[in-house]
């Protein structure tokens, strides 16, 4: 094990992290939540069309491979004279992909709320789209957090993949290093070792987003 390597590549791999991995994951992560959104409302919409639009984006999103995703907007599209540079392209992928995953969640937590709770809203007057806003989502953001947890977790992983369209995060500093040290070995574990510690954070994080959720929470 060679730790002089380990001590001069840890914060070329760190901030590779923090300026590329997170950023990355935290911008996708943050569209593909809002199609996520969208896509779950056409699902529980009454119109057959609107509803068949939401199942067939999910149905196409999950039963397809990120890589192949990503490989499509970046190498895919110049094809069809749209050229679109790495990290755009990495974002559309990767909130593409979450959108289709979260969408089912987040339609999940919606149908998770009491019917009670729709009928209080009408009781005092909103309308749909406010009771909604007001009192659905903010019950069902707290169902859906570890499941979304996970997918957000699962995305700052992901990003890795980026490191194949050109995308500089801590993956492709990793393979750099690697490359010029020829020491793939403690190279690569030591990234590995970052990813888990960045998942750590996260996972704490989602415990105290919880325990804050939980006065939305109807008993």
């Amino acid at each position: 094990m060679d730790w002089q390597l380990i001590a001069d590549s840890f914060w070329p791999l760190l901030l590779g992290g923090l300026t590329g991995t997170i950023p990355l994951a935290l911008a996708s992560f943050g569209i593909g939540l809002v199609l996520a959104l969208v896509v779950a409302l056409l699902r529980l919409s009454p119109n057959r069309v609107l509803s068949w639009v939401g199942r067939a984006y999910v149905s196409l999103i999950r039963g397809t491979p990120l890589l192949v995703q990503l490989f499509v907007i970046f190498y895919g599209m110049p094809a069809v004279g749209v050229r679109i540079d790495p990290w755009p392209s990495a974002i559309i992928a990767f909130s593409m992909n979450v959108g289709g995953y979260a969408a089912e969640v987040v339609r999940a937590a919606i149908l998770s709320v009491p019917k009670g709770q729709w009928e209080a809203g009408w009781t005092v007057g909103m309308s749909p789209a406010r009771s909604l806003r007001r009192i659905i989502l903010p019950q069902a953001a707290r169902v859906s957090v570890p499941p979304l947890s996970n997918t957000f977790i699962s995305l700052v992983k992901d990003t890795s993949l980026a490191s194949l369209i050109l995308v500089t995060e801590m993956f492709r500093r990793a393979q750099e290093i690697a490359a010029f040290s020829n020491e793939f070995m403690t190279v690569y574990l030591e990234a590995a070792l970052i990813y888990w510690l960045f998942c750590t954070v996260l996972a704490t994080g989602q415990d105290a987003l919880e325990k804050r959720l939980d006065r939305y929470v109807a008993h």
